[in-house]
Parts: structure tokens; C-alpha cells; sequence
């Protein structure tokens, strides 16, 4: 049984990576194993690896660069471009493909603020939208026979993963702020899910293990919460007396849109647990 995992050291990669390989054939590569953007020699690679499950972790996610256009351009090849043709690798090689995609493929509104596996993704933004569109790679694949878990999540945090290129969460980045900062503003708006990236990578595991149905999967910590609420917590379980200044989203420049409610529903699969219980734990470990 061989895996291999695409973006095996990123911050949810690593999390992959060590808890596949207590069990299996695990072979991880990241940036400095393989251009993944090289599609024929990744294709050559991958057919001579010949693995049982693919599992994607690579992703373009900086989501307010991707609403220029050459940094969209490369959105798309990592968004898009990659997993069709992973896709199609895993259809040749008889894979089971695994691939994560982002609450940003919807957009919310009073009435409908949480989205279940069969909702239809209406982006607000070239991020949502380019994730939106690998989504459609995949889902042409299926129609041709593809095995696939194609899971959404939301606001990743956890251990940074082993490359240098790891992206802090945003509780690193509060935590970080909090340090040279007498005031944070913080956005009291865009109603989501965080998600802790060891009980992502669990999750995952049990999912691909458990033979569940293949499709479409939303695994997040439980407790749907705001930026504003969700450091509000941050600092009362470090016991930081932080000076928290709640704004509304379009108070804040940024270029790219939010949606104001993109609440994953997993009705699926087993339950995460509560994101305040993980990050409870994360903070006791790090």
C-alpha cells in the first residue's frame, strides 16, 4: 500500500505525512522533491511511484494576491490545473484521489449562512472562484469512473508544517500581534469554521480507511465563530489581556471580497470536535 502526498510539508501536509506513516508506504513530496507545476515530469513520477491514494495538500490560498491577474494565473495552476491532472493520473493508475478544497466556494447571505455537501458554490472572489473550478475537474473525472474525497474545510490552524514556506494561522498572527500592538482590530464579521489540521489529517485518514462513499466531504472543527470572537477566545485561554477592536469586513482594505457566512455543515461523517477544545490543545502544546 503506497501513499503519496503532494505539499507533504506544508502546515496540514506534515500532519498528513506523520500520521500515514506510522501505518503505511508513505512517499511526501514538497517544493524541493518535485515541481509540481512541471505536469509531465509530476506524471512520469507518479506512474513510476504507481500509489495506491494520491492526497493533494498543495494549494494557491493567499487570497487577496489572487485577485491580480498574474498571481490568478498561477491560482488557477495550482487550483485547477493541478488537480485535473492529478485527476487524470489517478483514473490511469486505478488511485483513489484525495483533494481539499475551501468554504470560499460560497457565498452566504442572512438566510443561508451554512452549507451542506450538495449546496451549489457561488464564489465571491478569484480564490473561491479558482477553487470552485478545480472542484469541476474533479467532478468530470467521477463521471468517467474516478475514486475521490473531495473535502472542504475552513481557516486551518495547527503546527507549522516543516517548510519554511508554511503560512503562520491566524492565531499565530494574533498572538504575534499582541506582541508590538496596542490596539487589534479584528473583523467581527465573516461567520466560518476553524479547522485544527491533526484532526483534519484524522479525519482524512479515518474517511479514506472506513471505505466511505466517495464525493464530496466538509470536515471542520464544530462552532461556527467570528474572527473577532474567535481571538476574543484565543486570548482568554492564554490569559492575555488583549485590547480587541471590533470592525465590519469592509472597514478593512483588502481586494478581495469575504463572504459574511460560509458555514461548512458536515452531514457526512463523523463530527469533528469543538474548535475551542483544539485549540485549547494546540496552545497547551506549543
Amino acid at each position: 500500500m503506497t501513499i503519496l502526498i503532494l505539499g507533504g510539508q506544508g502546515n496540514l501536509g506534515t500532519q498528513l505525512t506523520k500520521l500515514l506513516a506510522a501505518d503505511y508506504a508513505v512517499v511526501s513530496w514538497d517544493k524541493d522533491e518535485s515541481d509540481v507545476l512541471n505536469f509531465d515530469l509530476l506524471a512520469a513520477r507518479v506512474r513510476e511511484l504507481h500509489p495506491d491514494l494520491i492526497i493533494n495538500a498543495v494549494a494557491y490560498n493567499a487570497v487577496d494576491k489572487c485577485e491580480d491577474k498574474e498571481e490568478y494565473r498561477l491560482a488557477r495552476q495550482l487550483n485547477v490545473d493541478l488537480p485535473a491532472v492529478l485527476a487524470d493520473l489517478a483514473l490511469e493508475q486505478g488511485a483513489v484521489l484525495i483533494h481539499y478544497s475551501s468554504d470560499y466556494v460560497f457565498s452566504g447571505t442572512e438566510l443561508k449562512r451554512q452549507f451542506v455537501e450538495n449546496d451549489t458554490p457561488n464564489p465571491v472572489n478569484k480564490y473561491g472562484e479558482s477553487k470552485f473550478q478545480g472542484e469541476r475537474e474533479i467532478l468530470r473525472r467521477a463521471a468517467s469512473g474516478l475514486k475521490y474525497y473531495l473535502i472542504r474545510t475552513s481557516k486551518l490552524f495547527g503546527p507549522r508544517g516543516a517548510s519554511e514556506h508554511a503560512k503562520p494561522s491566524f492565531f499565530d498572527t494574533m498572538l504575534e500581534l499582541v506582541k508590538t500592538k496596542e490596539e487589534l482590530p479584528v473583523v467581527n464579521e465573516e461567520l466560518s469554521c476553524f479547522t485544527y489540521t491533526p484532526d483534519l489529517a484524522a479525519a482524512t485518514k479515518r474517511l479514506w480507511e472506513l471505505e466511505e462513499p466517495f464525493g464530496i466531504y466538509h470536515l471542520i472543527n464544530e462552532g461556527p465563530v467570528t474572527w473577532y470572537d474567535a481571538a476574543t477566545e484565543l486570548f482568554r485561554l492564554r490569559g492575555i489581556a488583549a485590547n480587541l477592536r471590533a470592525v465590519r469586513g469592509e472597514n478593512v482594505p483588502r481586494p478581495a471580497r469575504r463572504p459574511k457566512f460560509s458555514v461548512l455543515d458536515n452531514t457526512r461523517f463523523r463530527k469533528l470536535r469543538p474548535w475551542k477544545v483544539a485549540l485549547k490543545e494546540y496552545l497547551e502544546n506549543n
